[in-house]
Order: structure tokens, then sequence, then C-alpha cells
């Protein structure tokens, strides 16, 4: 089995970023004159994916205009929000382009994770998961999801803006079971948060939630003092 699709959330509004990186959405902010959302899509290239589904939103013609419909031999296809749907919504909108029945991976636009790919498809498959978060040891107090993980990995609690020196918190790079769309209860279309709504719907309807520590280089270019720790990270 192998993962070939991937998700990217590319439509957020980038507001804590727009007095750094003004009049762009947030995957297209310069990290040493190249766009963010090249080095993500050239990272997950190399690992095997060969097709990308990106959420676009504000001002998603520069990104579309930059990379058409191909990149390094990869297929680009975009899903337009008309109006800010929110994470879930912008998930939900793109998933509804997946067909196949093999996992798929989810990723945001403004986050950078080295995730061995392989090692993660191993330990969801090895778990049955539904869903394989990709997690990492947090040193800032309450910026990210944390993530509460039992000795065998399964997702035991998650709540936003819940992170504290030393705690495991979401890195944004989920593997998914295409089986966990049948049930989710919101509809396409629909303002939904991913990190509030659906993963708390899929806990309670006894999904399978699982997650794995990764060591990789993780850097979400969301705030300013990131984006301009990025230009460094993303250099080596």
């Amino acid at each position: 089995m192998s993962v070939k699709t991937a998700i990217i959330l590319a439509g957020g509004l980038g507001t804590r970023l727009r007095l750094t990186v003004p009049d762009l959405p947030k995957p297209m902010a310069p990290i040493n004159g190249r766009p963010f959302l090249e080095y993500q899509l050239d990272y997950w290239i190399k690992q095997g994916v060969t097709r990308f589904l990106l959420s676009v939103g504000y001002r998603h013609e520069i990104i579309i205009d930059y990379f058409g419909n191909s990149y390094q031999g990869a297929q680009l296809e975009y899903v337009i929000e008309t109006a800010p749907l929110g994470t879930g919504g912008g998930f939900l909108l793109a998933a509804k382009q997946i067909t196949e029945e093999q996992p798929f991976l989810l990723l945001n636009g403004d986050t950078y994770f080295a995730v061995n790919l392989a090692e993660l498809l191993e330990f969801s498959l090895m778990n049955d998961a539904d869903w394989c978060f990709s997690l990492f040891s947090s040193n800032e107090e309450g910026r990210y999801m944390g993530m509460g993980v039992s000795q065998l990995g399964e997702i035991t609690s998650l709540k936003s803006g819940q992170t504290f020196p030393g705690s495991l918190a979401n890195g944004g790079v989920y593997l998914i079971q295409p089986r966990v769309l049948c049930d989710v209860t919101f509809i396409p279309g629909e303002k939904v948060s991913l990190e509030d709504d659906i993963f708390l719907g899929a806990m309670l309807s006894e999904q399978r939630l699982f997650g794995l520590e990764c060591s990789g280089t993780f850097i979400d270019i969301g705030v300013p003092s990131d984006y301009h720790r990025a230009q460094n990270l993303l250099a080596l």
C-alpha cells in the first residue's frame, strides 16, 4: 500500500502574517526566494505523493497562476473557497475529490513537518487507525493543539491551545483512511473547524485516532518570528 494523494489546506487569510508578507496567501510567503509551498511540495513528492488537492481561498489566483496544473511531475488540482470555510470546511470541500480507497494525507499549508511517510503509514496500518496524527514535542505554551496519547499511541484527548513546554502537540500532518468521510456529519460548504469540530466528532463517534511522535524539522510560518526563522531552517 502506498500514499499518492495529499490535500493541502491553503485557504487561510493569514492575518497574523499580513504586515510581514502583505498581499500574499501564506503558502506563497517567500522563503529564500521561493514560495513556502514549494518546499512542502518538494518534500512530499520525494516521498511518493503524485496528486495534490489544494483547498484555496484568499488570493487563490496567485497560487494557481504560479503553479498551474502540475509541479515536478505531480498533478495539482484546486478547490476554491468562495467564502472562508475554516480548516474543516476547506478539508471537506477538497475531500469530495477523493475517489480512491487508499489512505491520503492532509497537510496544513502554513506548516512544514519532515515526517517519514513510510513510518507514518506503517504505524497507521499496524493500529488500524482511521486518523493518524504526526506529533512533535512543543516548547511553547498555549499555541498548538495539545494531545493526550496512551502508551500504545491512541489519542485520548485533544484540545486547541493546550500545549506547554515538553507536551506533545499536533504537527498538522495527518494520514486518513477514506472510510472516515462516510461518518462526517458536516456538510461540504459549511464553515467548520477541523480541530474543534471534525476531530471532536471523530472521537465521539469512536473512530480510531492514533498519534506518532516524529523528530523531523517542524516550522509553522503563521507568526512573523517563525516565518523569519524558516529562512534558516529550510535553507539546510
